[in-house]
């Protein structure tokens, strides 16, 4: 269910730090900061709708997760609004309890954070814990002179495996729009990006696509054969910037191109952990047009679709809300081994999981809860826990 924000204190987007504006681009975006003022932490669902004219336009995105008394800054583009004299609407919230995920990376406030004249940050951040960390971002609410909120800045690629007692630069930078308004960052957050997803239809089916980046990407389209899907791109900033490509495998044998404006674009393609394509590469700087991204499997069928059983699914929702033990849900993976939804000998689950079972796994979990993955990507990464030895065979 969505909780307005006004009705629900304890996790809430404050008015003053929740704004609407026009881009360097002239693409209405809106920005806020996620606080979470629960005992507990949370994963958190904002949605957000603007009036344009008669049209009502709402996008929904879901965050990082965020423990007890710390906050998340989100942002949130829409092409779509073409008026002069949008409305922004209160944000709504949804979200679920889970287990903390601590970043132990702390920023350090000394001489070498900077606000440059151009408006841009330069800092530096430690990882302070005793584990390696990787593939987070730093956050942080950019103010104007009179104290505003003028825009929402992330450090422009993720920081990967940072050591123990490592310290790492960073950079991040304003909409070019805002570059001689800026006073001062606050708020810094670490955690990872929030996962945009996209819906298109494609053979009487919806295609679900997800992506982690500033870049805008909307109006996704299917050619008529289903073989290539296009976007429209717009790169506003003034570096090269990075795009990751989520969505899922339809054969062993697809290959992807890309292609930006009609030229050729390096990518990396690979597989992740639950058995999804991604697709990555850089744009450069101050790029616009039509991105296409070629090669997929005419039949548009996904592989080996499995339907995990409804009573299943309504555990999970328990356990999500801690209505149920780790162990409990436990019992209902070992389900899917013993009974062959998962192709694998019977299970003895291992004594150190059933007393915990790691965050991420929840984060995991409510996203197939929300079918924001599939049944057979939630399975693929119930697969890779026993080939991890996080379950034991």
């Amino acid at each position: 269910m969505l909780i307005p924000q006004a009705s629900f204190a304890e996790v809430s987007v404050p008015a003053h730090e929740y704004v609407g504006y026009f881009d360097s681009n002239e693409i209405y975006t809106v920005v806020g900061n996620v606080k979470n003022d629960m005992d507990y932490a949370i994963v958190p669902t904002i949605s957000v709708s603007v009036i344009d004219v008669t049209d009502e336009f709402s996008k929904t995105v879901q965050h990082t997760s965020i423990s007890s008394g710390n906050e998340i800054p989100f942002k949130i583009k829409f092409p779509e609004v073409l008026g002069n004299f949008p409305m922004l609407m209160p944000a709504e919230i949804a979200f679920e309890k889970t287990t903390p995920e601590v970043f132990t990376i702390d920023v350090i406030y000394d001489q070498t954070l900077i606000v440059h004249e151009d408006g841009h940050l330069t800092g530096r951040v430690i990882n302070s814990g005793t584990e390696t960390v990787s593939d987070f971002k730093i956050f942080a609410v950019i103010h104007g002179f009179d104290n505003e909120t003028l825009d929402i800045g992330q450090n422009i690629l993720p920081l990967t495996e940072m050591m123990p007692g490592e310290i790492r630069e960073f950079t991040m930078y304003p909409d070019p729009k805002f570059m001689s308004k800026v006073w001062y960052y606050s708020c810094f957050a670490v955690g990872q990006d929030s996962v945009i997803v996209l819906n298109v239809p494609r053979n009487d089916d919806a295609f679900k696509i997800r992506y982690d980046s500033s870049i805008l990407l909307s109006y996704p389209e299917f050619n008529s054969e289903g073989t290539s899907l296009s976007f429209s791109l717009i790169q506003g900033w003034s570096f090269d910037n990075y795009i990751n490509l989520e969505f899922s495998k339809h054969s062993e044998n697809e290959s992807f191109q890309v292609f930006l404006n009609d030229e050729h674009v390096d990518s990396i393609q690979s597989v992740d952990d639950v058995g999804n394509w991604h697709v990555a590469f850089l744009v450069e700087p101050q790029s616009e047009g039509i991105l296409t991204i070629s090669g997929f499997d005419p039949e548009g069928k996904s592989l080996d679709e499995i339907s995990i059983p409804d009573w299943i699914r309504n555990d999970a929702n328990l356990w999500l809300s801690n209505n149920i033990s780790d162990s409990e849900f436990l019992e209902d993976l070992d389900y899917l081994f013993d009974k062959q939804i998962i192709s694998a000998p019977e299970l003895d689950v291992s004594v150190e999981l059933q007393r915990h079972i790691p965050s991420w796994i929840k984060i995991s979990t409510s996203w197939w809860y929300e079918e924001i993955i599939s049944d057979t990507e939630f399975l693929n990464l119930i697969e890779n826990l026993v080939t991890r030895k996080i379950i034991t065979i």
